[in-house]
């Protein structure tokens, strides 16, 4: 086995993983705060892929730079995809909402090949890949993750420096609570979704800098993200993104001894371990 190799397979993988962990982020923010699981989520990866396609190829801008529009707009779309679906439901069983925003999930897909059909794209856009003698790293894929961690700090600054990440955290609580201490919950909640989108379309963003896409590539990301919330634990933005490094060593380690058709194999019956082994994840609290 070469030394090399196997190193330079982690290091992409990892890579990778501060992407995937964003992803996941999204979903998990999302469910920690309102118990609600998003099935539209990989549509709106998918949204945020195009977005950076679309503005960097016939607006000409900076893909890193687009990723800003494509986060402002998610933010919107989040707002605007909580008060049509999932206002309304919060406080029902948990099937109203899994059907709600699965009935965004199919809107978008339909609409989304019936515009773009389901070819794939590419962002031609390329960086100087970073030479450490025998490791060779490709610049967008370590710009990707560079930019996956500033923006999970970034995350954490806000749910623990500001006004606004206060109240979320006040309502993932206990709501009511938060409610008989004056806090706005109907908008804290928009606001956690809008937060919750724009993670999933900036990580769908950071995708399409570094691997071809089509519409229909989100639900794959998709289930990758219930696989990093499930092993980091629900409701924990930092376990997603230890998961996301996890899932994303296993997919780069895996091609080195086996075929690469066994890596969601791997992924899948590792998050069947999780669930019988340790449900609550790596960080998630367990049930007293």
């Amino acid at each position: 086995m070469n030394l090399d190799v196997l190193i330079a397979s982690a290091v992409d993988g990892l890579l990778i993983g501060f992407v995937y962990g964003v992803a996941a982020m999204g979903l998990t923010l999302i469910f920690g705060v309102m118990d609600v699981i998003n099935l539209a989520h990989g549509p709106l990866i998918a949204i945020g892929m195009f977005g950076v396609y679309e503005i960097f190829t016939y607006v000409g801008m900076n893909p890193y730079l687009a990723l800003i529009i494509v986060a402002v707009v998610g933010l919107a779309v989040g707002v605007l995809v909580y008060f049509v679906a999932v206002h309304r439901v919060i406080d029902a069983p948990p099937l109203s909402s899994l059907l709600s925003t699965f009935s965004v999930n199919m809107m978008i897909i339909g609409v989304g090949t019936a515009i773009l059909t389901t070819s794939a794209y590419n962002v031609d856009f390329s960086l100087p890949s970073l030479d450490t003698g025998p490791i060779t790293v490709t610049g967008t894929r370590l710009a990707a993750a560079l930019i996956a961690v500033g923006v999970t700090a970034l995350l954490y600054a806000f749910l623990y420096r500001t006004r606004s990440g206060k109240y979320i955290r006040a309502v993932a609580n206990n709501r009511q609570a938060a409610e008989l201490m004056g806090i706005p919950s109907t908008r804290i909640l928009a606001l956690a979704f809008g937060i919750g989108t724009m993670l999933a379309m900036t990580a769908g963003g950071l995708i399409a800098t570094i691997l071809p896409i089509n519409i229909l590539a989100g639900g794959t990301y998709e289930l990758k993200s219930f696989v990093i919330v499930v092993l980091g634990g629900l409701g924990n933005p930092l376990g997603a993104l230890v998961g996301g490094l996890i899932l994303g060593l296993i997919e780069g380690l895996v091609p080195v001894f086996m075929k690469t058709t066994w890596v969601p194999v791997l992924e899948f019956g590792l998050f069947i371990l999780i669930l019988l082994v340790m449900p609550q994840g790596l960080f998630g609290r367990k049930e007293s």
